[in-house]
Parts: structure tokens; sequence; C-alpha cells
């Protein structure tokens, strides 16, 4: 069975999207927060072929429904670095191939995913760059044989990816999907907006 999941923090007031905050305010960065991840749920959980669930951290707000998109599975992420995180969530799923995407890049939609699955039928590690360095999806034709992919990164910068590939094992298949944006700061949510995004209601 294909698995998707996406990666959310609890989307309460101050808890999220820190540098966004600094440079349009912490209401209007929750705001934006909590109205994407909600949409992306109900692009991503329905007709793809894939069973979709949200990994949630803190690990305690797991089941506060009420902070949550509703009708779709919570994981817990634990504890540890982003990089444990990640893996541990994929190792949980033995032989699946496994997919994780962000919940701050608002053009993701059900297209990318397939081809994100599309690609691990002929690889073994998709990526899906992101502008500043980093990137908005990763995902193994056999999540619990990523090794170390993702020890020693250095995540927010423009260093994360090239660090995770530093990490692929030799002879590992590797191919890469469209390049989105995430939203981390005032400058890339006015460029969002000016190309015609839209916080919808909740």
């Amino acid at each position: 069975m294909k698995q998707l999941v996406i990666f959310a923090r609890r989307p309460q007031l101050g808890c999220v999207k820190s540098r966004l905050a600094q440079d349009i305010g912490n209401i209007e960065a929750q705001r934006f927060y909590r109205a994407n991840l909600f949409a992306l749920a109900r692009r991503l959980s329905s007709g793809g072929g894939w069973k979709t669930r949200i990994a949630v951290t803190p690990d305690a707000s797991t089941d506060m429904a009420r902070l949550w998109p509703p009708h779709i599975g919570r994981l817990r992420q634990g504890a540890g670095t982003l990089g444990r995180r990640m893996t541990r969530c994929m190792a949980r799923f033995g032989c699946d191939p496994v997919v994780i995407v962000g919940s701050d890049i608002p053009q993701i939609n059900r297209v990318h995913i397939v081809r994100a699955f599309a690609s691990l039928r002929a690889n073994d590690i998709v990526f899906g760059p992101s502008p500043d360095g980093g990137y908005w999806l990763v995902g193994a034709a056999q999540g619990a044989r990523i090794g170390n992919l993702f020890e020693n990164v250095r995540w927010s910068t423009k260093s994360a990816l090239f660090d995770t590939m530093n990490n692929v094992k030799s002879g590992t298949r590797v191919s890469s999907i469209e390049t989105l944006a995430d939203i981390d700061d005032g400058n890339s949510y006015q460029n969002w907006r000016d190309q015609g995004g839209k916080l919808l209601s909740i």
C-alpha cells in the first residue's frame, strides 16, 4: 500500500512559522499555516490510490481533535531531530513506498503525489526540491531501507538537500520532481499572494 504522510506542527498561535511570524505577525502566520494544512489534507486524502496520514508534533497534541483536519489519521512524530523523526516515520511502513511532504507548501496537489509514487517504481528515492535549497517532498520505494539518509542534515538552510544527497548510498537510484516553494518568510508569503494565493476558510 502506498503511504503519504504530511508532517505538521500543532497549528496554534505562537507555535508555528516563527520566521514568517516575524514578518507578518503571529495571527496571520498561524492563520496561513492552519488554513493551508486543512486545504492540503482535503486535496491529498481522497481519490489518490494511497493512504494519507498526518504526522504530528508535539506528540501530546495528537489527540486534540479540534486542532486537526477531520477524517484523516494522525501519527506521533516522536522525539529527536527532524531527521530522526522522518527516519522513524518511513521505517514504520516496512516495505511500503512512502512519501513525506511538508505542510507549508500551498502548491502541492494530487498530481505531484502521483508523479512521486510513479517515480518510485523505477527509483529508490525521490525528492521535490525547494528554491531555497531544501525540499518539500521526499519519498522512498521501501521506507525501511533509507539508511542514514537524514543524518547530520543542516535543516532550514540552503544546504539541506545537498547534505541529504551526500547521505545517499552508492548505487541508489535517485530522481526529482517539480520544484515548489515553501512559505517561510514574508517575501515568500507575498510572492504567493501576488500569484493569486488565497487562504480558504475552515
